[in-house]
């Protein structure tokens, strides 16, 4: 399918990517250290900790692991302080990559980021040259061979949610990011399990490339995501199946 979005072959390479059982629960608790220092470490009240804890929770992260991550963020135990920043850049071929980092170390985090990019032959981007052509959305994926595109429209519209495509056999739900989890409780509330679900960053389109250059950007955004300051990567890339290999 040549649709507009990729959801499913990006999840499949974030989640490629993420394949370390522990890296992966590093990110995860970062940010729900992070959401809780910055809105408090109730759930119910903290919209960004809900999102957080619910993606952990799709990871299997155990419970003590969640509660002692809230706990560090409102200082209730003793934790790091991580800074927020976004970084915008291009990949070979103009392609463009929107890279968020939690980190400790600014200097340490811009200096990776940037030797990543250089080596790969990308470069960074000017304030608002990329992010403009983002868009926040939450994104709930489900396997088509599990649900048809009615069943699951049915219920995800009704509950608020923008928009329902079939991509490549994946049933992904799009919505607006206070609306996620509202969509989100409304399909597993019908037993319905969801592959994926987060408040992501969505291109408005995308920029189809060869084998040779999708290659290229895997192996960028792989190298990306494995920096432990780097919490997601996005692109807008419309990368080949045999590149994906």
């Amino acid at each position: 399918m040549s649709g507009h979005s990729k959801w499913a072959t990006i999840k499949h390479k974030k989640g490629a990517a993420d394949a370390k059982r522990g890296q992966m629960f590093t990110k995860l608790i970062k940010e729900i250290s992070i959401a809780a220092r910055m809105g408090g470490g109730d759930p119910e009240g903290n919209p960004r900790l809900r999102t957080a804890v619910l993606k952990a929770r799709g990871a299997n992260m155990p419970k003590d692991n969640i509660d002692r991550a809230i706990k560090k963020g409102t200082g209730e135990l003793e934790g790091v302080n991580y800074e927020e920043l976004v970084y915008e850049a291009y990949a070979p071929g103009g392609v463009a990559i929107l890279i968020e980092v939690l980190t400790d170390n600014k200097n340490r985090a811009a200096a990776e980021v940037r030797n990543i990019l250089t080596r790969a032959g990308g470069s960074l981007a000017t304030s608002n040259a990329v992010l403009r052509l983002f868009n926040r959305k939450g994104v709930i994926s489900l396997d088509g061979e599990k649900y048809t595109e009615d069943e699951v429209m049915e219920v995800a519209l009704d509950a608020g949610a923008d928009d329902i495509q079939n991509e490549d056999g994946e049933i992904v739900v799009y919505t607006a990011p206070d609306a996620f989890e509202t969509v989100y409780n409304a399909v597993t509330a019908k037993q319905m399990e969801t592959d994926g679900a987060e408040v992501s960053m969505i291109p408005e389109s995308y920029i189809d490339v060869d084998k040779d250059a999708g290659g290229k950007i895997n192996k960028l955004i792989e190298k990306l995501e494995e920096c432990d300051d780097v919490q997601n990567v996005y692109h807008n890339a419309n990368i080949p199946e045999d590149a994906e290999e």
